[in-house]
């Protein structure tokens, strides 16, 4: 039996709710909508100028992506992250960064090891100026590239599926002392096993430092919350850490 052939309505919708979902997912991501609020899909139509269904088609897709949760009987909330779920992301995507650098230390080219030594540099020069705002997009771009240069699609798009339930449990708790500093020790460690074209210890050092922000995230948080701040009280939520 030959599929359906989709009418021009049904891709309009289907575009529309695309477009739908971006923007429901950038207010997320900025925190314009925070953890734990309800995403109202009338309030959002109004504001996008469109009508509800393409609202709830967009709320259904970042359910299966994990930033909207849907409570039946009570509507779509923005997900809230717990200590387990905080503990799941990290070490999947530590997995999937050490794989992403042994598959890619074989064939990396002399180009490419510069071009990351060169962001390397930059976040050097943003951690010893405590600039994190500068350092922040530098280090997504370090480790979104080594993604893209393994050409591996479905371990790019699981990662960066990762990447942004990342930010709903972010805490600037972890841009103090010398974590950026931390971090970019061990970015240049990725950055040697590269340059040896070593597969294991490129997996090793890549994996190692997920893990280490992982303990840098905890112990930022756990301080925030013995001080009884208000940001810990409420939870894992925003604003951003690094890795």
């Amino acid at each position: 039996m030959r599929a359906a052939i989709p009418t021009i309505a049904q891709l309009r919708e289907n575009s529309l709710s695309g477009v739908v979902r971006h923007e429901i997912e950038r207010l997320i991501l900025s925190g314009e909508l925070p953890t734990g609020s309800r995403v109202n899909e009338n309030a959002i139509a109004l504001r996008l100028g469109v009508s509800r269904g393409p609202v709830r088609e967009a709320c259904r897709a970042l359910v299966e992506l994990g930033l909207l949760d849907l409570i039946p009987n009570r509507g779509v909330f923005v997900r809230r992250m717990d200590r387990h779920d905080v503990e799941e992301v990290y070490d999947l995507r530590a997995g999937l960064t050490g794989i992403a650098g042994s598959l890619l230390a074989p064939n990396i080219s002399d180009a490419d090891v510069e071009r990351l030594r060169a962001l390397v540099e930059e976040m050097d020069e943003a951690a010893n100026a405590g600039d994190f705002r500068r350092f922040y997009p530098i280090n997504l771009a370090f480790h979104d590239i080594i993604l893209q240069l393994t050409g591996n699609s479905r371990l790019i798009k699981s990662y960066r599926a990762l990447v942004k339930e990342f930010q709903l449990f972010r805490t600037h708790g972890l841009v103090q002392g010398d974590a950026l500093r931390e971090s970019n020790q061990e970015h240049r460690a990725i950055l040697a096993a590269l340059e040896r074209r070593d597969p294991r210890a490129t997996y090793d050092a890549s994996f190692q430092h997920v893990q280490h922000g992982k303990q840098r995230m905890f112990a930022a948080f756990d301080k925030l919350t013995q001080a009884g701040t208000g940001s810990a009280r409420q939870g894992y939520g925003h604003p951003r850490s690094i890795e």
